[in-house]
């Protein structure tokens, strides 16, 4: 398995960085960290190519990068026809330069931000949170409306798939899709939508980003979860963090450090190799620890170094 970290600024002290602690690789999260997007909307394959041969000369890869999302797309917009064919540029680019997976834009919104707040852990270390009934009373006081309605965001998602998964196919880079988070049923990528999104559009290139702290917090049996879907080679890659407490149970969750929450991590990356699963961990959501810099370097270190004594471990 290959221990991720979320990209940061891409500079070269970074990638140094990654490259002292023992990082595989790297998750890209934010478009406009690949040249060409701000430009014309989808990556420039040869200034991209020059990005990736840099990293590569560090001993590191790019597996996952999330695209623009469509919005016009997604709210029935002029210019939505012009946001999916930027999409299936974007596909086109990372198959010629080797990435392996997509994430799928269709999260807009999410009720749930209104229940976010921070946490103080131990020590004095901060994470982010969710709570039921904060989310409520800001709701309660300020209203919310769905950006687009749920049904049709539904449908055009599928219909997105629909358009996408071919291009996928054809170019050998696989699509995988993150559950909304915090993970309410009344959201755009609901745990049922997130599954249905599967049979809606069938493909060996169609699948789960598997993030096991949102997973954790929806109140799912985390390691009967990972062997019904890592045992259907539909885990794909891997959002790895730990969480306390789930909606269902507490009515929210706590983020927390990978040693400090509710989920043996240990366990959890011996049920996915038993399910076969030998792709990416990506380190996701850092504690906020005294001191670190802009680039999360403690917490960065601390999390990789860690997930890599559990990998060591798991191979005896």
């Amino acid at each position: 398995m290959k221990v991720l970290l979320r990209e940061q600024d891409l500079s070269d002290e970074y990638i140094r960085f990654a490259q002292q602690i023992g990082a595989d690789g790297f998750d890209i999260h934010d478009p406009f960290n690949l040249p060409g997007v701000v430009e014309q909307g989808y990556p420039d394959r040869e200034a991209l190519g020059r990005l990736l041969d840099r990293i590569r000369a560090a001993g590191l890869r790019v597996y996952r990068v999330a695209p623009q999302t469509p919005v016009r797309y997604l709210k029935g917009e002029p210019g939505g026809e012009e946001d999916v064919d930027r999409l299936k540029k974007t596909l086109e680019v990372f198959g010629v330069v080797g990435i392996p997976f997509m994430s799928m834009p269709i999260h807009l919104d999410n009720p749930g931000y209104r229940g976010g707040y921070a946490f103080v852990h131990r020590g004095g270390y901060t994470m982010h949170g969710f709570d039921m009934t904060l989310m409520r009373k800001k709701i309660a006081a300020e209203g919310y409306t769905d950006p687009v309605p749920l049904e049709t965001h539904w449908e055009r998602s599928v219909a997105l798939y629909g358009e996408l998964v071919p291009v996928a196919e054809r170019v050998g880079v696989r699509l995988i899709t993150h559950p909304s988070d915090p993970p309410l049923p009344d959201t755009d990528v609901s745990p049922r939508k997130w599954f249905g999104l599967m049979d809606a559009v069938p493909s060996d290139h169609n699948g789960l980003l598997f993030c096991i702290g949102t997973r954790y917090e929806s109140g799912t049996s985390i390691l009967d979860d990972i062997r019904t879907w890592g045992r259907k080679g539909k885990i794909f890659h891997t959002h790895f963090r730990n969480v306390r407490g789930t909606i269902p149970s507490a009515g929210g969750y706590q983020e927390m450090a990978l040693d400090d929450g509710d989920m043996n991590m240990f366990t959890v990356l011996k049920t996915l190799r038993e399910t076969g699963y030998d792709g990416g961990l990506q380190i996701d959501h850092l504690p906020h620890y005294d001191t670190d810099d802009r680039h999360s370097k403690i917490a960065s270190a601390y999390a990789v170094g860690y997930v890599k004594a559990l990998v060591m471990a798991l191979k005896g």
